[in-house]
C-alpha cells in the first residue's frame, strides 16, 4: 500500500512537533502559543499543503450537514 503522507510531510509535521514542545509554535492571526497535541499536527499538515507536499485533503463537514436535515425534516 502506498503512503498516505510523503516523508517531507512528515518531517514538517515533526518540526511543528518540536517547536510546540519548545513551546514556540503559534497559531495563525491570533499568534496564541499552541499547547495542543492535535493543534501542531494540524498546523504541520497546512504547512505541508502550503509547500505542495503530497498531504491528503481535509475531511469535509459532511456530518453537520445531514443533521441539520434530519432536524428539519422532524419539525
Amino acid at each position: 500500500m502506498a503512503r498516505k503522507y510523503s516523508r517531507k510531510a512528515s518531517a514538517d509535521v515533526e518540526r511543528a512537533m518540536k517547536k510546540r514542545k519548545a513551546g514556540t509554535l503559534k497559531s495563525g492571526r491570533s499568534g496564541r502559543k499552541v499547547k495542543s497535541r492535535k493543534q501542531a499536527i494540524a498546523i504541520g499538515l497546512s504547512e505541508a499543503r502550503a509547500k505542495g507536499r503530497k498531504v491528503p485533503k481535509k475531511a469535509s463537514k459532511k456530518r453537520k450537514a445531514s443533521k441539520k436535515k434530519a432536524k428539519k425534516s422532524k419539525r
